[in-house]
């Protein structure tokens, strides 16, 4: 049987578990497009569930390809197919309704819904970064919040990579205040962005209040652990989200958890080609044998962009 290369794992725990060998080629089904894969990015998701993170919520199967985002080019496609053609440029964030097959491998199947149209101003390493964390900032900041002219934003952890996007985004959809929570060291950083940024620790609230001293109208928390900032400054009838926790007392939240779509992923591919929205990559890695390497520089999270690995040549 053909194989593909890739890098998997045959049990839970830490990065020390991925291996790299052969595994059978994917199988292409309805609805699907074969992507032999350029470029993937590291998202924390990826090393919690090799963790065992999403045991209880998710099937596993054994052996693991760890990575939901993908940039490469389509090879094959399955019956009834028409929205993609061998030859594509695409990206898509993978993320199947099981963990097994992921991303990190020179070819994945995909579900068309999820996949977007890569343009030539995009390079696969920014088309992998843009997935995950601009699916997530998305639908936060869009679809959850529903910011738009006129607001003032929080967003908790700016910085990070779905948090640069956010911030982005709110600006893209007319707020009129952005700030940021963030490290000082990332402070010029968000300042190009638009942003007003504030660091973390004691006396947040009277610093967000000193840019906005009637309170914000919308949280996008991509940090947790923040509620009691969130509730000091939110303004009555504001909306609050979180990728991290909800049933917060006091707030009328949402939770958020980012699904494959193609249309919301290509909304974000315009807007990057178009200048309008930055990605920042931190650190990029070469091959397959450095996938370890990539999840841990990952874990370390210190560079608060995203980290890419690049698996094939054109």
């Amino acid at each position: 049987m053909k194989g593909m290369r890739a890098a998997f794992y045959d049990s839970y725990g830490d990065v020390d578990v991925l291996q790299t060998g052969e595994l059978p080629d994917p199988r292409v089904g309805p609805g699907e497009a074969l992507v032999e894969v350029r470029a993937v990015s590291i998202n924390p998701v990826d090393w919690k569930v090799m963790a065992g993170g999403l045991d209880a919520l998710m099937e596993v199967r054994f052996p693991v390809v760890p990575g939901w985002d993908v940039a490469g080019v389509v090879r094959a496609v399955g019956p009834d197919t028409p929205e993609v053609a061998v030859g594509d440029h695409v990206l898509a964030y993978g993320r199947k309704d099981w963990v097994q097959a992921g991303t990190f491998a020179e070819l994945v199947s995909v579900p068309v819904r999820a996949i977007a149209r890569k343009p030539r101003e995009l390079s696969w390493q920014q088309a992998a970064a843009l997935p995950l964390a601009g699916q997530t900032a998305a639908r936060t900041i869009r679809d959850r919040l529903g910011v738009g002219e006129g607001d003032v934003v929080l967003v908790h952890n700016a910085a990070g990579g779905v948090g640069r996007i956010g911030v982005q985004l709110a600006r893209v959809l007319g707020a009129s205040t952005v700030i940021g929570t963030a490290s000082e060291r990332h402070h010029d950083r968000l300042r190009e962005l638009g942003v007003a940024p504030v660091a973390y620790g004691d006396g947040l609230a009277d610093r967000v209040r000193e840019i906005a001293p009637d309170g914000v109208d919308a949280v996008a928390d991509f940090v947790g652990g923040v509620y009691d900032v969130t509730r000091a400054l939110l303004t009555e009838g504001g909306r609050h989200a979180s990728i991290a926790e909800h049933d917060v007392p006091g707030i009328e939240d949402e939770i958020v958890w980012v699904r494959p779509d193609g249309g919301q992923l290509q909304w974000l591919v315009d807007l990057v080609a178009a200048g309008r929205v930055e990605i920042d990559i931190t650190r990029e890695f070469e091959g397959l044998e450095q996938a370890g390497d990539a999840l841990r520089a990952n874990q370390e999270g210190h560079g608060g962009g995203k980290v890419v690995l690049h698996i094939s040549e054109d």
